[in-house]
């Protein structure tokens, strides 16, 4: 049974994103939308564990929430597949359950 991980805090204001990173299993998806999309970068001294993961779980980003915070899709790190509203609501609907990260 997978399960999409959703993010929308910033990684550099609370652990959310470690902790979901953390519970994640093979076959799991993990969507960094809102400000959870500064996880996505690369360069920072997070993009190394997320990066990681790229082998066992899908690893997305919601593109309006980067254009709305300036953050070019050049910027994302590797492994993370830029997805706009449809993608969101199709991996919804893809996954058997959606776990939220506040």
């Amino acid at each position: 049974m997978a399960t999409l991980h959703t993010v929308n805090k910033s990684p550099f204001q609370n652990q959310t994103l470690i902790s979901c990173l953390g519970h994640t299993k093979a076959g799991d998806a993990v969507l960094m939308f809102e400000d959870g999309v500064y996880g996505a970068t690369k360069g920072t001294a997070l993009s190394d564990a997320v990066a990681g993961l790229g082998a066992d779980v899908k690893l997305y980003a919601l593109g309006p929430d980067l254009a709305a915070r300036g953050i070019d899709a050049g910027r994302l790190a590797d492994g993370i597949t830029l997805i706009d509203y449809d993608g969101f609501v199709d991996l919804v609907a893809e996954n058997d359950r959606t776990q939220n990260w506040l």
